[in-house]
């Protein structure tokens, strides 16, 4: 028992890493959502439609999701230590770019930089954590650094949002910018410099998405997010016309919201560092219930508001729990590909909120917004039914194995 006592503690230098990759990823989240509390004076500025800046938000994500697989695929086979850094700068000189830019051109083209390396750069930092951090400390870490992007909404976005209403727009990328030399500078001293690199082909990485398992794994957390999403879409209009508060109360209810989302990292951490994958099919029966619940809670300011920060507590329980998930399928199926199978969950999740936006806007403009409750909670319970039958899948195989092995 003493013995294993010591496996089980952090080390000063494993604490530095994890708050150093902590810090990155609110630096990507503060640099990816600020620009949402900016689109009015983007718009404004380069005399552009709100409309057409909206498409800074939206092609991020898009670039995100479909770039971050394919270059991480491709830069895997690299020395980390030198790729991280390197990926570090590219992504300051993005924010650079975005800061300097006078069209809306040279802002989606920096915007779309900033997102495929902002991808491949949480895809590392998953990876890295796994092979540094304790097994039994892996889970916790790695929803720490999932929370860098939830902390990032909560305080990076207000307060970039606040410079940039404060000065002007390009004022909170020299801001963002500032972060990211930051998170260099640390990263220059902290980043372990020998970190083993297993050499596979792009093609060959890629092939891991045509593993049964692996796009069973990718679907969990997309339906999960795609719950949320379906009504987080449109919680202004449902704060304000279903619950009837004021416009002047909502922002601090967004804000209360996002700090009700911190906790659901901690319960992420908790849920992976205890069989996590055994527990995630009960996760989304109760994101369903709480979603669902909704239906009900709305015409009541209190229960709804009540429904909505357990909502917030929910939205990333599964986080932690699927990353490990996946990069462990890769192990098992293609090692060489840990390093991809690492990006897959934040690109689940944007596909996910892409997912739930667009199944809220269906049932907007088809029901109203009460409705949207229930269709979340199928997504949810879509993720359940998805998550038993891997979860049953891994099971089979185990009892298989043991029974070859006896």
């Amino acid at each position: 028992m003493d013995t294993a006592l010591p496996k089980q503690l952090l080390s000063t230098k494993q604490k530095f890493l994890a708050f150093t990759l902590t810090l990155l990823t609110f630096v990507m989240g503060t640099s990816e959502f600020v620009i949402v509390g900016l689109l009015a004076e983007i718009s404004t500025d380069l005399n552009i439609s709100l409309a057409v800046a909206g498409t800074l938000v939206s092609g991020f994500a898009i670039a995100y999701a479909i770039g971050t697989p394919l270059l991480t695929a491709f830069v895997s086979r690299f020395p980390k230590y030198p790729l991280m850094l390197t990926l570090i700068v590219l992504f300051i000189i993005g924010n650079i770019i975005s800061a300097l830019s006078g069209s809306y051109e040279l802002l989606i083209f920096s915007r779309v930089i900033t997102a495929v390396v902002s991808g491949v750069l949480v895809a590392l930092s998953m990876s890295i954590a796994s092979d540094i951090m304790p097994e039994n400390k892996r889970g916790a870490i790695i929803a720490l650094i999932f929370a860098g992007f939830t902390i990032s909404n909560v305080i990076g976005v207000p307060l970039g949002t606040l410079i940039g209403q404060l000065g002007n727009w390009q004022l909170t990328f020299w801001f963002t910018t500032l972060l990211g030399v930051i998170s260099l500078m640390l990263a220059i001293f902290i980043l372990p410099r020998k970190l083993k690199v297993v050499k596979a082909s792009a093609k060959d990485q890629l092939g891991l998405l045509a593993n049964p398992r692996m796009i069973l794994a990718f679907f969990i957390p997309t339906f999960s997010i795609a719950g949320t999403y379906t009504i987080y879409t449109y919680i202004t209009p449902i704060l304000q016309d279903g619950m009837g508060i004021p416009t002047s109360y909502v922002s601090a209810i967004l804000l209360g919201y996002g700090a009700f989302s911190i906790l659901s990292n901690v319960l992420a951490g908790k849920i992976a560092s205890n069989n996590g994958v055994s527990k995630l099919r009960y996760v989304f029966i109760v994101q369903a219930i709480i979603l669902t619940s909704l239906f009900f809670t709305m015409g009541t300011t209190f229960a709804g508001l009540i429904s909505l920060m357990l909502m917030a507590v929910m939205i990333y329980a599964m986080n932690a729990t699927i990353q490990m998930y996946l990069m462990n399928l890769a192990t098992v199926y293609f090692p060489a590909a840990k390093d991809f199978a690492s990006s897959l969950t934040p690109v689940a999740v944007n596909v996910g909120i892409a997912l739930g936006a667009t199944l809220g806007g269906y049932v907007v403009a088809n029901g109203g917004y009460v409705h949207l409750s229930w269709v979340g909670g199928l997504c949810a319970l879509t993720a359940a039914g998805l998550a038993s039958l891997s979860y049953r899948l891994d099971s089979k195989d185990a009892l298989a194995e043991s029974t070859v092995e006896a």
